[in-house]
């Protein structure tokens, strides 16, 4: 199987973004003093880009079909609400090496579990003693970023 380069460039880049979007709307949330508050503009904006995108692209149609999604389909959005409220409301408190830590052990925990069950669609993959090692690895690292 060939390694898609591509997608781990992009996936990459993606963790490089999540990284610095936290403190972003961190600060955003002791500004206006309110993490609830910045989360959701933090959303709305994100919103209003991926909006215009989708319309830009000739996507628009799709939303029209949204009401026909099975209902958890539409759990993401609050997945998502409550990420970007809890990062919010850690990092001023954990500092960003830790947070991003512990949200990086969360998602390969969970991403062990999702594997393993393949859920939503996802293709079985066996939980192995390499893949247990990683999870462990960044728990030691979780620890370590205390000091």
């Amino acid at each position: 199987m060939q390694f898609p380069i591509m997608a781990a460039a992009m996936v990459t880049f993606a963790g490089v973004c999540i990284a610095v979007q936290a403190p972003i709307n961190a600060a955003l949330g002791r500004g206006l003093q309110s993490p609830l508050a910045a989360a959701a503009i933090s959303f709305g904006v994100g919103f209003a880009i991926l909006a215009l995108a989708a319309l830009g692209l000739g996507q628009g149609r799709a939303f029209l079909r949204a009401g026909s999604m099975e209902w958890w389909m539409w759990a993401g959005g609050m997945l998502g609400a409550f990420y970007v409220w809890t990062m919010v409301w850690t990092l001023p408190r954990l500092g960003a090496l830790t947070a991003l830590c512990a949200l990086a052990l969360g998602q390969i925990l969970a991403a062990i579990v999702l594997d393993r069950t393949g859920a939503f669609g996802l293709p079985l993959r066996e939980i192995s003693l390499p893949r247990v090692l990683a999870a462990l690895m960044v728990g030691g690292g979780l620890i370590l970023s205390r000091f």
